[in-house]
């Protein structure tokens, strides 16, 4: 990347990130929201950079099953190849860029561009090109005219993640200690490490509000539980008398955790015990399936089966739920003003049938488009996005403070190590320190020229930490 372009991110339409995002004051300009350079950028300094979720590995069991996801605004394909292999592919003829996969998913042998002819095959080969003999004499070189292919891609517990930095950490590295909150919801539901699978298709619709609000929501925010209080109200949950989690914090201490060196976020509880929750009780079949479960859990975890996950994010777009319902939501950018959502179900791949469409029905009325909890949050970032854009309103920033300055209550863990930046948040119900972290590494992005001044936990320091004063404890390792 050159220093030029490099300089340039610093600065949008004469804002600089450090006073659009000056959250050592726990301020962050509207202009991040709306402003068409500062979007431009993220294209090029984040999404071009950073490890993002393209899909799942039992949505391509079979050699040349494929799958068509997106990489920012690229449009890639997720693909196993003869071999069985798996492959993310730019989805672009290298001859005159025209889609070669316009289906969402499928089988093939071959990507054929329908523009000029030329075919791909699935492990990214140029397979043919018409009138090779004829036109280019013998003499096209087929080797370097292949799919362009993800320089990095890792399979973790069947979820595919990839990044066209080549530069960039492991993936792993860049998770960091978000492994053990992830792992809540890759993870089998009895903790036994079984697999999980995408069930039901995938639910994708627009959105009229920038990328990052949905992003902040899923990161720790605690405070807008007023906007589900019908929810709440009707009982919208498994068991029909309310939402499981809710009767799971039930005497719990609420904890935040943030990474603010890295982005990610999520909410959990740590509950005095690890005594059973009635729920699912329409079926014997699903009730008596989920009993085993969470018997089994307790084994299986131990001391950690007392902590209930929530919703987090890993930084930058990818949200998700790992309780019932477990889903996972990619906020796709599209420009400034939308971004496209997407959102797989996830459960286990041994559950029973009855378990499974039980499940299915609950989710969909739950999360996504049709579910009740997203139709609130989307009527909220709706607003909050409007209101981001008038030429009076963009004059005045947005209030992250809630928190700073401010030590949390100490909290006994029984042992368990907690990775993070960790905040106990029982008495004050809510906090914004996953919003800081999320907004600083934001900012780090936009600002950086390359990995060595990004992987800053390697000099043993956080670029954010200073954003996050009167956070309650650091506990665990930060890798």
């Amino acid at each position: 990347m050159s220093n030029s372009h490099a300089n340039g991110s610093h600065r949008a339409n004469g804002h600089s990130i450090a006073d659009m995002v000056d959250l050592a004051s726990g301020t962050v300009s509207r202009e991040i929201f709306v402003n068409e350079d500062i979007y431009a950028q993220e294209q090029e300094q984040l999404f071009a950079r950073a490890w993002l979720f393209v899909g799942h590995e039992s949505q391509i069991p079979k050699p040349g099953d494929f799958f068509v996801s997106c990489m920012g605004e690229e449009s890639v394909i997720l693909c196993r190849d003869r071999e069985s292999q798996i492959h993310v592919f730019l989805n672009s003829c290298t001859h005159r860029g025209m889609k070669v996969c316009r289906y969402d998913e499928g089988n093939t042998p071959v990507f054929s561009c329908p523009y000029h002819g030329w075919s791909f095959a699935t492990d990214g080969k140029l397979a043919g090109v018409p009138y090779f003999k004829d036109a280019y004499k013998g003499e096209l070189d087929k080797s370097q005219w292949g799919l362009i292919e993800v320089p990095q891609l890792r399979n973790y517990k069947g979820t595919v993640w990839a990044t066209w930095d080549k530069d960039a950490p492991s993936f792993e590295e860049y998770l960091g200690g978000y492994r053990t909150y992830l792992d809540f919801l890759l993870d089998t539901w009895d903790g036994a490490g079984g697999e999980t699978e995408v069930f039901g298709g995938i639910e994708k619709w627009v959105i009229p509000c920038n990328w990052k609000f949905p992003s902040e929501n899923f990161v720790g925010d605690r405070y807008h539980n007023i906007s589900h209080r019908s929810v709440d109200l009707v009982g919208a949950g498994p068991s029909g008398s309310g939402r499981r989690d809710t009767q799971e914090r039930v005497g719990a201490t609420a904890l935040d955790f943030s990474f603010p060196e890295r982005g990610h976020g999520t909410i959990s509880f740590l509950r005095p015990n690890d005594g059973p929750i009635p729920s699912y009780q329409h079926s014997k079949i699903v009730s008596d399936y989920f009993a085993h479960c969470e018997n089994e859990r307790r084994k299986n975890y131990g001391k950690w089966s007392r902590f209930i996950p929530g919703p987090g994010t890993v930084f930058p777009n990818f949200s998700y739920l790992p309780r019932q319902p477990r889903t996972i939501a990619v906020w796709h950018p599209r420009s400034p003003e939308s971004h496209e959502a997407w959102r797989w179900f996830l459960v286990d791949k041994n559950a029973p049938a009855e378990v499974k469409e039980f499940l299915r029905k609950y989710y969909i009325s739950y999360s996504g488009p049709a579910g009740l909890t997203e139709q609130d949050d989307m009527e909220n970032w709706n607003y909050a996005h409007n209101a981001s854009r008038g030429a009076i309103a963009r004059r005045y920033p947005y209030n992250y403070q809630m928190g700073m300055g401010h030590d949390a209550p100490s909290f006994d863990a029984d042992g368990l190590e907690l990775p993070g930046l960790v905040r106990n948040v029982t008495v004050a119900k809510a906090a914004e320190q996953n919003q800081r972290g999320f907004y600083s590494r934001w900012a780090d992005f936009l600002r950086a020229s390359n990995w060595d001044e990004l992987a800053s936990w390697r000099n043993g320091h956080s670029n954010g930490a200073k954003f996050h004063n009167g956070a309650a404890a650091r506990a665990g390792s930060a890798l």
